[in-house]
C-alpha cells in the first residue's frame, strides 16, 4: 500500500515482478489507462503500475490502491490534480469499489465528502470497510460501528444502510483480545467480503451487460432531452434570452421532458453538471435533429438484444 499515489497491482503475464512509471502505464496500449492522460502530468507523476507474477487472482483482476484521503490542514494545502474526478474515473470502470476506514479515525474531511458524492452513481459497487477492527475491545467496537454509520449517514444521501464490513486486513493474525467470539465475526466478515472479491471474474459479463443497458437508457434520456430543448428555442430572433431563461428553469423543463417522452427520472444527468456544460454551448437551436430510426433500433435494443444477451451470459456461466 502507498499513501501518496495511485498503484495499480497486475498480473505481469510473463511472470516477472517490474514496477512501471504513470506515464509509461497510460501509453500501453495493453492496458485500461490511456484515458488517465486527460488527467496531466501532475497526476501521472503519482500513478504507478506493480505487475506481479505467479498469482492466479491477478490474472483476472487488477487492484487499485488510491492515496489516503486528506484531513484536517492537509486539506488546505490541496493536490496538483483534481482528487475526486479521478477517483470518478476509477469508479466508473471498477466492478467493485472498496471505501476503507480505520477503527481509530473516522472522521470525514470535506475531500471525503466529495468523493463519497462522486461514487454516489455507483452505489451498487461499493462496499465500506472498517479496518483494524481486532485492535478494539468487542464494546468499543458496537461504539465505533454506531459512529461510523453516523457519520455516513450525513453523506450517504441513500434511504437504505449502507453495509459495513468488519475485519482486520493484513498479513497477521488477528488479534485475541476481544475473545474467540469477537474473532469469529471478523473471520466470518472477512471471508464474505473475499468471497466477493473472488467471485469478480465469474459475474463479469453479467455486469457489462448491465453497464451497457444503464449507459444507453442514459443515451436515450440525453438525445430526448436535447431534442426538446431545441424544440424551446425561438427560430430567428431571441435565442439568446430564450436560451438564458431556459437555463434558469431547467429543472422545471426535465419535469415537462420527462413527461412529454415517458421517461423515467432516475436516468437524467445530474442538473449542475447539465447546466454547466449548456452553457459552453452558444446556440442550443444548433444541435442536430433527433433521429426517430436511431431511437426505434435502441429500443429494439432494450426490448430483444439485451434480453438476448442476458440469457445467453446466464446459460454460459451455468
Amino acid at each position: 500500500p502507498t499513501t501518496d499515489r495511485f498503484l495499480a497491482v497486475m498480473g505481469s503475464g510473463d511472470g516477472a515482478d517490474r514496477v512501471v512509471p504513470g506515464n509509461a502505464l497510460a501509453m500501453r496500449y495493453d492496458k485500461p489507462f490511456a484515458g488517465l492522460q486527460g488527467f496531466g502530468n501532475a497526476f501521472l507523476e503519482k500513478l504507478q503500475g506493480a505487475e506481479v507474477g505467479h498469482s492466479p487472482i491477478l490474472d483476472n483482476v487488477t487492484l487499485v490502491d488510491t492515496p489516503g484521503v486528506l484531513s484536517g490542514a492537509k486539506q488546505r494545502l490541496g493536490r496538483d490534480y483534481d482528487f475526486p474526478q479521478v477517483v470518478r474515473w476509477f469508479a466508473e470502470r471498477s466492478d467493485m469499489i472498496v471505501v476503507m476506514f480505520d477503527a481509530h479515525k473516522l472522521d470525514i474531511s470535506d475531500e471525503l465528502k466529495a468523493t463519497i458524492d462522486g461514487l454516489r452513481p455507483h452505489a451498487a459497487k461499493v462496499r465500506v470497510v472498517l479496518n483494524k477492527a481486532d485492535q478494539v475491545s468487542p464494546q468499543q467496537l458496537l461504539r465505533v460501528y454506531g459512529s461510523l454509520m453516523w457519520q455516513l449517514g450525513r453523506v450517504v444521501q441513500s434511504p437504505e444502510v449502507v453495509r459495513v464490513h468488519l475485519g482486520s486486513f493484513w498479513d497477521r493474525p488477528l488479534a485475541s483480545g476481544g475473545g474467540a467470539a469477537h474473532q469469529e465475526l471478523l473471520t466470518r466478515e472477512r471471508d464474505d467480503l473475499l468471497a466477493e472479491l473472488r467471485d469478480l471474474p465469474r459475474n463479469a459479463v453479467l455486469r457489462r451487460i448491465n453497464e451497457l443497458s444503464r449507459r444507453a437508457r442514459k443515451l436515450k434520456v440525453h438525445c430526448f432531452l436535447v431534442h426538446y430543448l431545441r424544440n424551446q428555442m425561438p427560430k430567428l430572433f431571441g435565442k439568446e434570452d430564450a436560451q438564458r431563461k431556459l437555463l434558469a428553469d431547467l429543472p422545471r423543463h426535465f419535469a415537462l421532458c420527462c413527461n412529454r417522452y415517458g421517461l423515467t427520472r432516475g436516468d437524467f444527468p445530474d442538473l449542475d453538471e447539465f447546466r454547466s456544460a449548456l452553457v459552453e454551448v452558444a446556440d442550443l437551436s444548433k444541435f442536430p435533429k433527433l433521429d426517430k430510426r436511431a431511437v426505434t433500433e435502441m429500443d429494439k435494443m432494450f426490448a430483444t438484444d439485451i434480453p438476448g444477451l442476458l440469457e445467453r451470459a446466464v446459460r454460459h456461466g451455468k
